[in-house]
Order: C-alpha cells, then structure tokens, then sequence
C-alpha cells in the first residue's frame, strides 16, 4: 500500500508539472498565432502566398517552346549498344529539314540512377509542333525501325512535357568537356509559384561561373516536378561553387524557403552522348 501510495504522489506531481506545461504552450500560441507573420511560419520558413488568379503556365513562362523530357532505362549489358544505336538515329532526327524538333541534349546517367539514356528535345513552335513530331515519325519508317531495334535493349521508359521558367534565360554557350546535373524536385500541390518567385531572385547567387543550363517545370507527366540543368567541369568544381553559393546574398534565404515546399529530391550525374548538342 505505501508503495501504491508513493507511485499515486509521483503520478499527481508529474501531472501538475505536464499541465503547468500545456498551459504555458498556450499561452505561447496564444501570443504568436495571430497575424501572416506569425511564430509557427516564421519557425517553418513558410510565407503567405497570394492565390494565382491565371493557369501556373501562363504566370511562369514566357515563351512558346515546349521541351521535351525523355527518360530510358537501359538493360545493363546493352548500354554500349544503346548508345551505337541511337547516334544516327538522334542525330538524324536533329538534322532533319521538315522535323518541328531539335535535339537540347542527350546524356548517359554516371551516378544517381543507374543505366539511364535522358534526352532532352525541344519543340519551338509548341504544341502544334509536337503534334506535328507525332505524325511524322508514324510515318517514318527508319525511325519505327530504330524503336523496334531500342525494344531489345529497354526495360522501361518514360516522357513528360516541361515548359521553361522564365527567369532562367537562355543557356548560355559554353566550351566542350561537361559534365552535367539534372536535380529534380517533386513539390507540394500549390507551391509552384512561390518556388518561383523564389529562386528567380536564389539563381542570381548561382550564375557567375555559368553553370546554369536551364529550369523547367512539368506540364504532362508528373506534375509539380520541377527540374534544374546544371554544368560543370568536374565534381570538385562542382563542390566549390556550391559551397561559395552561401557566401552570396540571397543564396541562403531561397534555400530557407524553398526547401518546405519539396516532397522528394533526386540528382543525376550525367555524361553527354556523342550526339548531344551539349557537350
């Protein structure tokens, strides 16, 4: 009985201690919960975005081209027969007089996802322009050809429509030997825009060395998928300009409040084919 009566103590006392506990939160909550720039925001980096009053698309890009991504999964022991294969076929779709598309860039993935071939067309004149693509290679028959041969080599592949963000500009044109980085960030339905508004003032901290290759953001695919194209000599350039990034103004605020609105990450490390137009 005593002892029963010592843990009865113990459990009333750490009552009173969680209750005088609650109610300080309260008061907490209380003081701060009221206004836009409330505590709870201000400790998850969160702002209050006005609501779009016009289609995402229409608000983030200002130009008519529509990219297109393209992602292959090769098997393992056909990688270098992959690569064979699709030269001339990349290269003449390209090259080809009457084709609306031209060839962005074609890498093979070095880390991140293993046996991956991404190609990136673009289609300068929209959609009219895709659809046109569409009908064309139906009826070409080399082309057709050249799928059937790829069968045997993949496992699966995918393709998704991206338009470019506005605020990045056009690629700037640099000399041969890069490797390249695609970053890909799967982000929270509604958040696109203030991405961003964002990293439109965050990519200003990241063009000096001209790394920047493009932005894109998807329109048929997997939506709210952003990706960013960057270059780089080498990884430890790579690694210096990253890190010399937090060193300019703004690089550190479009980290704080951009990395709340991302479900899901990844990075590819990827390597030009010898078709691709970036080298």
């Amino acid at each position: 009985m005593a002892c029963q009566g010592r843990m009865l103590v113990q459990r009333s006392g750490l009552f009173l201690r969680n209750k005088g506990c609650v109610s300080q939160l309260q008061t907490i909550n209380r003081n701060y919960a009221n206004g836009p720039d409330n505590w709870w925001s201000k400790l998850l980096h969160v702002r209050r975005v006005e609501p779009p009053k016009s289609a995402h698309a229409s608000i983030l890009t200002n130009k008519n081209v529509v990219y297109e991504l393209q992602v292959h999964n090769i098997k393992p022991d056909r990688m270098g027969d992959y690569i064979k294969l699709s030269d001339h076929h990349l290269r003449r779709v390209h090259e080809h007089e009457e084709y609306p598309c031209k060839l962005f860039g074609s890498w093979s993935t070095a880390f991140g996802h293993q046996d991956q071939a991404v190609h990136i067309w673009y289609y300068e004149e929209g959609y009219d322009a895709v659809k046109k693509m569409s009908e064309y290679l139906w009826e070409d028959k080399e082309y057709l050809d050249y799928k059937r041969q790829r069968s045997e080599m993949i496992t699966d592949r995918t393709n998704s429509l991206l338009l470019p963000f506005a605020f990045w500009g056009e690629p700037p044109k640099r000399e041969p030997g890069n490797l390249y980085e695609l970053r890909s960030y799967h982000l929270r339905p509604g958040t696109l825009i203030e991405w961003a508004n964002n990293w439109a003032k965050g990519i200003e901290a990241r063009r000096e060395g001209d790394e920047n290759v493009a932005g894109f953001f998807t329109q048929i695919g997997d939506l709210y998928l952003v990706h960013h194209l960057w270059a780089y000599k080498n990884l430890e350039i790579r690694k210096q300009i990253r890190e010399s990034s937090w060193r300019k103004p703004g690089w550190d605020e479009c980290v704080a409040y951009t990395v709340p609105l991302i479900r899901k990450m990844d990075s590819r490390i990827m390597i030009p084919l010898p078709c691709s137009p970036m080298k």
